[in-house]
């Protein structure tokens, strides 16, 4: 399936664009930018199962595609309201820089090289994850200390190359490195026999997995090799438009950890348990407006989109072909990660 971008880009049209609107529609205003063009644009991946990817009707699909759709329907009150640029590895930063995205959601690492000198910041984390090793289940191999000379399939220009690099240096082993441009790509050349291991985000290689010849002959190492906060990020100077995503997914977090779901919304709205639903709910404060939204902003989200566990399970989770358990993602009470600031 051929999936056409909503518009064409490149890097030379993309800074060419950035030098033609100028530094405030980049660094500033990109909510106004956006109610303008009544559109919001977010850049996801290429193709990755759970997170972004067109389904049979070529709609587009995912927790981070999620993640954009809960901001159309915090900006606009219509979750539909977004285009989606698929975008490699190696055009993702890029595209945000020029001004071509406003926003990308692409399972994209919170790292300090990339929230401090390539001019972004990052609105929050969506999923925790960590770097993993997947092998032919038939080589017998229980752990990634047993991968001393092995080929390694990766993706260019990520930091899995430099995970990888690291972990087989403090381990004092060998490795050659086999890289290709797209995850796609990467599980491809795994299948085919180009190398021994396939290396990425656990998550990840839940999804690349599925893609595989023969699933069931492969096996994920234990180890995690790293931490990986896969989160939304925007460009640094705009701060209002920061926190409209980075609260965004703080509301998703707070509608799970107060029962609020797409089916009991209204209920909520009309009767509110506790004061922190009557504030999340629009009924108390004027929160929507301090972000420059609705004061309704919290329950288009959730009746539109819905809150975080509901698109954890339906994209990843449990209710998902790929079958992952909430982990790190739980909730913090539940032991997890996961934490909504507080609406007060």
């Amino acid at each position: 399936m051929t999936i056409k971008k909503p518009w064409m880009w490149t890097a030379t049209a993309g800074l060419a664009l950035a030098a033609t609107l100028g530094s405030p529609t980049i660094l500033g205003a990109t909510l106004d930018d956006v109610k303008s063009r009544g559109e919001l644009r977010c850049g996801v991946s290429d193709g990755l199962a759970g997170f972004s990817s067109p389904n049979a009707q070529g709609q587009w699909q995912g927790i981070d595609v999620e993640v954009c759709r809960a901001v159309a329907a915090a900006v606009f009150g219509d979750p539909d309201k977004v285009s989606f640029a698929p975008l490699t590895a190696k055009e993702r930063f890029t595209a945000l820089q020029s001004g071509e995205v406003d926003v990308l959601s692409r399972n994209t690492t919170w790292t300090a090289s990339r929230d401090n000198s390539m001019g972004l910041t990052f609105a929050g984390v969506t999923f925790y994850d960590g770097q993993g090793m997947m092998v032919r289940r038939d080589l017998g191999i229980s752990s990634a200390t047993e991968l001393d000379g092995a080929s390694v399939c990766v993706a260019a220009g990520t930091t899995t190359e430099l995970n990888l690099a690291d972990y087989f240096r403090a381990n004092d082993m060998d490795y050659n490195a086999v890289s290709f441009d797209e995850s796609d790509q990467t599980a491809a050349g795994f299948d085919s026999g180009r190398c021994d291991v396939l290396t990425s985000d656990a998550s990840q290689l839940a999804a690349l997995r599925l893609q595989l010849s023969e699933p069931d002959s492969v096996v994920i190492l234990p180890e995690r090799i790293s931490k990986e906060p896969l989160g939304p990020v925007v460009r640094q100077g705009d701060e209002q438009w920061m926190k409209v995503v980075r609260w965004t997914l703080y509301a998703m977090l707070n509608a799970e950890e107060s029962g609020i779901t797409r089916d009991n919304i209204d209920e909520m709205r009309d009767s509110p348990e506790t004061p922190d639903d009557a504030r999340l709910l629009g009924s108390d404060g004027n929160f929507g407006e301090q972000l420059g939204l609705s004061s309704d902003w919290v329950y288009n989200i959730i009746s539109q989109v819905g809150n975080y566990g509901e698109i954890f399970e339906r994209n990843v989770g449990m209710d998902s072909p790929l079958e992952l358990e909430r982990g790190d993602n739980a909730l913090w009470r539940d032991g997890g990660l996961q934490y909504g600031m507080p609406v007060r």
